[in-house]
């Protein structure tokens, strides 16, 4: 509010434009706490995966209010190129200095959880956004006092819009990427099933497929090629597999077996299913 108010004052588009900001970043910080605390409630008998994705919609929502002001910043540069205002260079450059301070603060309460959580990442880039936001408001204020050109005001609220979606853009990507059930980020399919196909015992892995539960829990279900075995014998299989799977951090796993003399006949025959769920701590 103190950021409008003294925007509004100074005639700043960019002031104004960094308030409304910073108003998502608050309304991104509460989303992201309420995000984190759903996502950490345990499963139960309707949601049998818990609410590992509670976190990852609030970062879309985050990401979309992002682009939303962004577009009204350019709508509102547009106005201000058509009609150029007289501003005050001084007012913009100590709130937004008192911006980049209260910005940097938060940011560093939150780094250390940016690359583990896709909703405290969005939270972050919001922070990361609007404190590149306040350097650039403060560089601009300095070059309107010394050169008079009232026009680079717009033109810093054209660059702090087109940041704005530049932080957004892949939180949407990732975000609708999970949504999706697409492969997990700095996941590799081929990798991941030739690894699978290297075990002991494994002779093909096929209908392989792997998604995100949510920002750092995946799952994966398979067909697995073995020989003619009890489920005794192929159990030692199946451990090696899981085992495997856990070093690509996917820790649900549902592994369907299938014996070599049901994939060669032509006739119907039984087909032994073994399925294995480890639920992983947060």
């Amino acid at each position: 509010m103190i950021e409008l108010f003294a925007g509004i004052r100074a005639s700043s588009l960019a002031l104004v434009s960094d308030a409304g900001h910073n108003f998502t970043d608050a309304l991104a910080i509460a989303l992201a706490a309420l995000g984190f605390r759903l996502q950490s409630k345990p499963a139960d008998s309707v949601k049998t995966y818990g609410y590992h994705r509670a976190g990852v919609l609030t970062a879309f929502a985050n990401a979309l209010t992002l682009i939303g002001i962004s577009l009204f910043i350019f709508y509102e540069a547009w106005q201000r190129f058509l009609h150029p205002q007289a501003v005050a260079e001084w007012t913009m450059l100590g709130v937004a200095a008192g911006g980049l301070v209260l910005n940097g603060a938060i940011m560093w309460g939150l780094h250390r959880d940016k690359d583990h959580d896709l909703n405290i990442r969005a939270a972050f880039m919001h922070m990361l956004g609007d404190a590149v936001s306040s350097i650039a408001i403060m560089i601009g204020a300095v070059a309107i006092h010394f050169t008079g050109l009232e026009i680079i005001d717009p033109v810093l609220s054209v660059l702090i819009g087109v940041l704005i979606i530049w932080t957004a853009w892949d939180i949407i990507q990732e975000s609708l990427n999970v949504l999706l059930e697409g492969l997990p980020r700095g996941l590799e399919l081929s990798e991941v099933c030739a690894s699978m196909r290297r075990i002991d015992g494994v002779i093909e892995v096929h209908d392989v497929h792997i998604w995100s539960l949510g920002s750092n829990a995946h799952a994966l279900s398979c067909h697995v090629l073995i020989e003619d075995m009890p489920p005794s014998e192929s159990n030692a299989i199946l451990q090696r597999v899981n085992e495997l799977l856990r070093k690509f951090h996917i820790h649900h796993c549902t592994v369907q077996f299938e014996h070599t003399k049901c994939a060669l006949s032509d006739t119907p025959c039984s087909i032994v299913a073994t399925t294995h769920h480890h639920e992983h701590g947060h």
